[in-house]
């Protein structure tokens, strides 16, 4: 009986570990994302982060912005709402006609990424930003998800 019970208490314990582990990786929604005198914020020093609005110099944090043109804007912003749409580790957090918010999180450890794309019409351009909520590195997975939306969109 003794046995039985241990073995309730750790699997519990282990239970209840587990699920604080996983949602600790969650962190907090950044304040301080979205559009700003006709910009996304700028990335931190950490290489957890790339955006279009990075010098182009910064191999780290720089990544070119999606391209459209005039007659094609409304269905190429449509095109990328129901890519990430149909993303199951997606979900958007705010849309209107010119900005996205979604949140990108991980399978196993369910980090958390903020990817915000802004619609330039005057340009032709889509602008971008990834960030990991947490962590110093992020092994380019915000780059590599952008870029492959990218390939998406150019289908």
């Amino acid at each position: 009986m003794i046995n039985a019970t241990v073995i309730r208490v750790s699997t519990i314990a282990i239970t209840l570990s587990s699920a604080m582990l996983l949602t600790a990786c969650t962190g907090t929604r950044p304040a301080d994302i979205g559009v700003n005198n006709d910009r996304l914020t700028a990335c931190p020093e950490s290489p957890n982060c790339v955006s279009s609005f990075e010098d182009n110099k910064d191999e780290t944090h720089y990544i070119k912005a999606y391209t459209t043109n005039q007659a094609k804007q409304e269905t190429t912003w449509n095109a990328l709402k129901s890519i990430i749409e149909k993303n199951d580790s997606a979900e958007i957090i705010h849309a209107d006609d010119s900005y996205i918010y979604a949140e990108f999180t991980s399978g196993i450890m369910r980090f958390v990424d903020d990817t915000e794309f802004m619609l330039d019409a005057d340009k032709n351009i889509i602008q971008l930003r990834s960030a990991s909520r947490l962590g110093y590195r992020d092994f380019n997975v915000n780059r590599e998800r952008l870029e492959a939306i990218r390939i998406e969109l150019e289908k």
